[in-house]
């Protein structure tokens, strides 16, 4: 079965970086689209990065220019490198995966099937 397995949060003061890891397991992982979404207390999921069918990347306004989106697919591994954090930034982040969708062309749905447990993040000020 399809599993997500993350790593890497912790704890930091704000300007400093973390790198969040997503290990994939059951699946190919070729195949599959991928991303990283966070959930702060109170408040709704929201996206934060992704890979298009294409290998091309995606951000929220919220984290472009300060996160990276990276992924080795000979370790079936997804990355989230984070820099300049902020306070707002903390949350617990997810890794996401579904399979590549076709209809006339190839795509990525827009609310993911399968889900890792999360790792918090918590940037103090």
């Amino acid at each position: 079965q399809v599993q997500l397995v993350e790593s890497g949060g912790g704890s930091v003061q704000s300007g400093g970086s973390l790198r969040l890891s997503c290990t994939a397991s059951g699946y190919t992982y070729s195949s599959y689209c991928m991303g990283w979404f966070r959930q702060a207390p109170g408040k709704e999921r929201e996206g934060g990065a992704a890979f298009d069918t294409d290998g091309s990347t995606s951000y929220a306004d919220s984290v472009k220019g300060r996160f990276t989106i990276s992924q080795d697919n000979a370790k079936n591994t997804l990355y989230l490198q984070m820099n300049s954090l902020k306070p707002e930034d903390t949350a617990m982040y997810y890794c996401a995966a579904d399979r590549i969708k076709y209809s006339g062309r190839y795509y990525c749905p827009r609310e993911y099937v399968y889900w890792g447990q999360g790792t918090q993040v918590t940037v103090s000020s």
